[in-house]
């Protein structure tokens, strides 16, 4: 119902490539102390700069709770060695992980490979849909008690328990069972930056989040309800899908009034919605956009991450704190438990309860 469910709240920590991990890890504890549900980490293979699932790594034994998204691109790159690495930082996290599932689409990137040329995007959304399935599949490839560690007998691992997963898509084949044991989450959270088309199928069918533009809260509802829908005819409960509005923020002159309703961003703004105006201002459309219903929370961009993450951690959201608009600690350890989604069951051992 509008205005009763929780609002959710992200940021993105990125920017020009930084090479130091105290910067990384001082904005997701900043963001933490805010008790925001998540941090993302840009990437692609157009940028320079670090390995955005490799910082929040990092990041991970230096943070509590709060939840750490790199972007992770599925073009050209092996399903399974992603499906890998993403339960490795679910396992170093505490099960405080996630994914942006994106994609690839430039000649020169897949030049930097020498795999294929680039390709549609239907072809590479499709791709990206396949590679969040076959993960899924992986892992719970192990059941969660799979691992026995029984000394007596020398054996670590149950065999039963371990699945094959025998995944037949139009760009891959994998059979499994996965190398690293079932993440803490079951699946980690499956995020998508859905910017219309394929994308917004490959977030339908698989995403957990979905991160969308939009330039009035009616828009953005009519997105949200369109995405349900989507989710519904895939044979998926809709509410459990949450719906984030992507805004990319610059709180540089806090007295400067915000300008009317959002317009078309800068270039960093990547195709998305932009803010400017003082953290006030942020708060008070933040929480009429989520009262009406048009969505379930914002995933902010600071356009100045070191200037404006901190206005919008010590202003905006303190002042929707305050109003008992947004929660003051995190209910619970992990990613799935801050935005309120149950934990998956495994597929493979209820086939074989069901047996």
């Amino acid at each position: 119902m509008p205005g009763t469910a929780p609002l959710h709240l992200a940021a993105e920590i990125g920017g020009p490539p930084r090479y130091a991990p105290e910067h990384y890890i001082g904005l997701t504890r900043l963001a933490e102390r805010g008790a925001l549900d998540f941090v993302t980490l840009g990437d692609s293979f157009a940028r320079p700069g670090l390995d955005a699932l490799a910082v929040l790594s990092r990041v991970a034994p230096a943070t509590d709770r709060i939840g750490l998204v790199p972007t992770v691109t599925t073009t050209h790159t092996e399903p399974f060695h992603v499906s890998s690495a993403v339960a490795t930082l679910d396992w170093v996290s505490h099960g405080r992980a996630g994914w942006n599932v994106d994609v690839s689409m430039t000649e020169a990137e897949a030049r930097l490979f020498g795999r294929r040329p680039a390709a549609s995007a239907d072809d590479l959304w499709r791709e990206a849909g396949e590679a969040a399935d076959v993960s899924a599949r992986l892992w719970d490839s192990w059941e969660d008690d799979a691992e026995i560690r029984d000394v007596a007998t020398g054996r670590f691992i149950d065999r039963d328990k371990l699945h094959y997963v025998d995944f037949e898509g139009a760009a891959f084949t994998v059979r499994g069972p996965a190398i690293v044991p079932r993440p803490p989450q079951g699946h980690p959270v499956t995020v998508v930056d859905a910017m219309g088309g394929p994308a917004l199928e490959t977030a339908a069918r698989h995403a957990d989040v979905v991160l969308v533009r939009a330039t009035a809260p009616e828009r953005a509802a009519a997105i949200r309800t369109d995405l349900r829908r989507r989710a519904a005819a895939y044979g998926r409960d809709p509410d459990t899908l949450r719906v984030l509005v992507a805004l990319t923020v610059d709180l540089g002159d806090a007295e400067t009034a915000p300008e009317p309703g959002l317009v078309s961003g800068p270039p960093l703004a990547a195709g998305g919605s932009y803010y400017r105006g003082g953290p006030v201002d942020l708060a008070e459309l933040i929480n009429q956009w989520h009262r009406v219903g048009a969505a379930d929370g914002f995933h902010l961009t600071p356009i100045t991450p070191g200037r404006d993450l901190e206005r919008i951690v010590n202003g905006t959201v303190a002042l929707l704190q305050h109003r008992s608009q947004f929660r003051t600690f995190y209910p619970g350890g992990t990613l799935r438990e801050h935005l309120g989604l149950a934990r998956p069951a495994n597929r493979y051992a209820l086939e074989g309860g069901q047996a």
